[in-house]
């Protein structure tokens, strides 16, 4: 009943803003906003608050990446095998599925699911691990694909310059720096500050959820089944528990562990699909994977929330 009571209305309000887009409640122009909306003002305004707030790191920034992103390592060397050996896939498609089987929606997604499941507990570690979750799978992807396809009329400096370029303009990170440094600082949040700053806030959680809901519906499942097969086994079962192993190896504290398995078991998310696109590559496998993947991680994240410690 209480995994019941915290999963549930997660994935409800996933499935309305689903329904708003299949059925017009909302006009495209207004899914668009929504999704702007919490994404770069909402969604920021909730790390800011948790973060500068919320309660303190209760583990090494060291093992919080060594536990993710051990297991994110693990599975994208997984991916690359199944995909060359056993799936016989083109080197030039390696790239592509070995990012559908590890980029998750961590923000739309994970950050709501996590603090709803850990509350204020959950800010630090989502924290740590967004600091750098974009910027090491775009980064590994880049140079990968590029090293694959041997661009000779791709800069690799060019491309990650522009990778770094981004993500000092991300929302996202700049909301995490912000709240560390505030923080930091000591210097707390005035009355009003934090009425206003929580007003803003409040609203992170529906409006992602109802966001990703809408975006669902531009998703198809089509073709590529052993491949759409594979990515899901990867991102859903393989790189959780993998992520659970190493957070059980190096005695995460509960939350911490919590989020670090969590993030690990978010589907596929737009990212995924948007670098399949950009290189064109495993495009249906990447499609079928958001949205199919969606919907089965109620069955994944709900087992998980009961086995997890709190």
């Amino acid at each position: 009943m209480i995994v019941a009571t915290i999963v549930l209305p997660v994935f409800a309000l996933i499935l309305l803003g689903y329904a708003c887009a299949r059925y017009r409640w909302l006009s495209e122009g207004a899914q668009k906003g929504l999704s702007e909306f919490s994404t770069t003002i909402a969604i920021p305004a909730l790390l800011f608050r948790t973060v500068s707030s919320g309660a303190a790191l209760q583990a090494s920034p060291l093992h919080i990446w060594l536990a993710f992103f051990g297991a994110l390592a693990a599975t994208w060397l997984a991916a690359n095998v199944i995909a060359r050996v056993i799936l016989r896939r083109p080197r030039e498609d390696q790239t592509s599925i070995a990012m559908t089987s590890t980029y998750g929606n961590t923000v739309m997604l994970g950050i709501p699911l996590c603090l709803s499941v850990y509350g204020d507990a959950a800010a630090a570690p989502i924290a740590i691990i967004l600091s750098i979750h974009t910027a090491v799978l775009w980064a590994t992807a880049t140079l990968q694909h590029q090293w694959l396809v041997r661009s000779a009329a791709t800069d690799t400096g060019t491309l990650l310059v522009g990778i770094v370029k981004e993500l000092a303009r991300n929302p996202l990170i700049l909301a995490i720096v912000l709240g560390v440094v505030w923080r930091v600082s000591g210097f707390g949040l005035t009355p009003v500050v934090e009425r206003t700053v929580g007003l803003i806030a409040q609203a992170g959680i529906p409006c992602a959820l109802i966001a990703l809901g809408t975006s669902l519906a531009g998703f198809a499942i089509s073709g590529q089944g052993p491949t759409l097969a594979t990515v899901l086994i990867l991102k859903l079962l393989a790189f959780p528990l993998l992520a659970l192993g190493l957070g059980l190896w190096l005695d995460l504290p509960p939350a911490t562990l919590g989020v670090v398995v969590l993030f690990a078991a978010m589907p596929a998310g737009a990212n995924a699909y948007l670098f399949a696109a950009k290189v064109d590559r495993a495009v249906h496998s990447a499609s079928g994977a958001v949205a199919l993947g969606t919907a089965l991680a109620l069955v994944i994240v709900s087992a998980l929330v009961a086995v997890l410690p709190r």
